[in-house]
């Protein structure tokens, strides 16, 4: 989802002018000694600790300190595991389908000063050849450990639920042309969104699963019936939920229910105002439980960066009040979500539990990338990936692998 073109020179006009967030150079918590972070709430897999400690030894989560160990106060703030959005298409002006390695860097470092620690980038339906030489330069960017892998949204998705992909490079997903992607990514691929009612879909669901790659049902018209078939053929995600997708019916309940009913299945949400009413999201998070909701921002290159028009593939879009739509039609075009944003929503207008928002946004998944044994929780072991909130929830401080993003001493 790259900028418009004839829109480059005041998209690094803006830049120039700081309508990027705000940045802090990435430090150490203290460099060479443990950092013990006391005071706050600390938010763990068995509840919330008031008055908690973490400890910090060099990348990692430690389970004790010296005496003498520098003290990091945070009472009255949160502490909470780093976020894990599986489902991104860029920020900062920048987008993970197009442009150069510096390009996508910038939006993950945008992303990173919101708290997502993780992060997985998605593309968008393109031209096959063109997606699996993107696949190749984002494969290297998860080697270096910028990304957590690649998932493919299209271009294998149906023409009735495309949403705002373009029509024209929608195909079938044949086994063969599933492996293409999957073989570009050079064992990088993470996840691969399909309408599996499709011509190929569930042999495709299959090939995944025997590669290793979370196949997501979404941008589908499948009928209940072809959803239950396709989970059974080992697909496990549902791609952000309700939208581009038929609606639950009583007479006819489409994929809604099958994915919601399975306890093999996490379902994605977007909970930006826009995407979901509240009594929707309330549904979902019912009926699916904590455990099998994955918060996701499903952004594009505004999120972090600001209203204006960009391209998506070939559609114009436009993005008002940080609302993204189709220039022609109006249909949503991904989002401008962070996921500090989610996580404020949630609990203060959805009122969900800290604790239940906390799984949503790292633990399940975390759990869901199989990366659960290094990220996902505040437990000793783990990378030292954290995001501190004040009382009202929003964010004052970003640790990745024990390296302040957004240092909450400089606040």
């Amino acid at each position: 989802m790259a900028a418009h073109p004839g829109a480059r020179d005041s998209v690094d006009m803006r830049l120039r002018r700081g309508a990027r967030p705000a940045t802090h150079h990435p430090q150490p918590a203290t460099a060479g000694t443990p950092t013990v972070l006391a005071g706050g709430n600390v938010v763990m897999p068995t509840g919330t600790v008031k008055d908690g400690r973490v400890i910090v030894d060099g990348t990692r989560i430690a389970a004790t300190a010296p005496e003498n160990a520098p003290v990091l106060d945070l009472t009255g703030h949160y502490v909470v595991p780093g976020f894990v959005d599986i489902h991104n298409h860029g920020g900062g002006g920048a987008s993970f389908t197009s442009g150069t390695v510096e390009d996508v860097l910038r939006g993950i470092h945008t992303h990173r000063l919101h708290g997502t620690t993780t992060l997985v980038a998605s593309t968008v339906t393109g031209d096959l050849d063109l997606l699996a030489h993107r696949a190749g330069l984002l494969s290297e960017l998860a080697e270096q450990g910028e990304i957590a892998g690649i998932h493919f949204e299209g271009p294998f998705i149906s023409p009735c639920r495309k949403g705002a992909h373009s029509e024209e490079l929608l195909r079938d997903p044949e086994p063969a042309q599933v492996r293409k992607l999957i073989d570009a990514a050079r064992g990088r691929a993470r996840m691969l969104t399909l309408a599996t009612e499709l011509p190929g879909g569930i042999d495709s669901v299959r090939l995944l699963v025997e590669h290793g790659v979370i196949a997501a049902v979404g941008h589908t018209d499948a009928t209940y019936e072809q959803t239950v078939e396709a989970i059974d053929a080992g697909a496990t995600v549902a791609t952000h939920l309700f939208n581009a997708m038929p609606a639950l019916g009583h007479r006819s309940p489409g994929p809604i229910a099958a994915l919601l009913e399975d306890e093999r299945v996490t379902v994605e949400l977007i909970n930006d105002g826009t995407h979901l009413h509240p009594a929707a999201l309330e549904l979902a998070f019912r009926h699916a439980g904590p455990a099998r909701v994955a918060f996701i921002t499903d952004a594009m290159d505004a999120a972090g960066f600001g209203d204006g028009r960009y391209m998506l593939g070939p559609l114009e879009v436009e993005v008002s009040e940080g609302v993204a739509r189709l220039v022609e039609g109006g249909s949503i075009a991904g989002s401008t979500l962070t996921l500090d944003r989610a996580f404020k929503r949630a609990v203060t207008i959805d009122r969900l539990p800290v604790e239940d928002v906390v799984k949503a946004l790292s633990a399940n998944p975390a759990r869901l990338l199989g990366m659960d044994d290094r990220i996902g929780s505040l437990e000793p072991g783990k990378d030292a990936d954290l995001v501190v909130l004040d009382a009202h929830f929003d964010l004052k401080g970003v640790m990745r692998r024990g390296e302040w993003v957004v240092d909450p001493r400089l606040d």
